[in-house]
């Protein structure tokens, strides 16, 4: 993937640029560029290219943080509840 595939408005090019820019607003602009990314599109490689990018050249940067953090895989949800739930709720 290329950056202008990973990046196709280039808002997080942008956000690099913005002086004083702010966590919560970075994460608001990952946001937006999230909803933009075409549907099946490859997230995790096109987050890894804007790191290359943008990242490398501002480690200490907001939007860095926000997409090193998109790269974090959450923890897979657990089912709660159930019948063997409920069956322990009777016993």
């Amino acid at each position: 993937m290329d950056l202008a595939e990973a990046d196709p408005k280039g808002l997080v090019r942008e956000s690099y640029r913005i002086e004083g820019i702010t966590a919560g607003e970075c994460r608001s602009i990952f946001m937006d560029w999230a909803l933009s990314i075409p549907a099946g599109a490859p997230v995790v490689e096109a987050v890894r290219v804007l790191i290359a990018a943008y990242g490398v050249g501002a480690p200490d940067h907001p939007m860095t943080e926000v997409l090193h953090q998109a790269l974090a895989a959450p923890e897979t949800p657990r089912r709660k509840g159930g019948r063997a739930a409920r069956q322990m709720i009777r016993d």
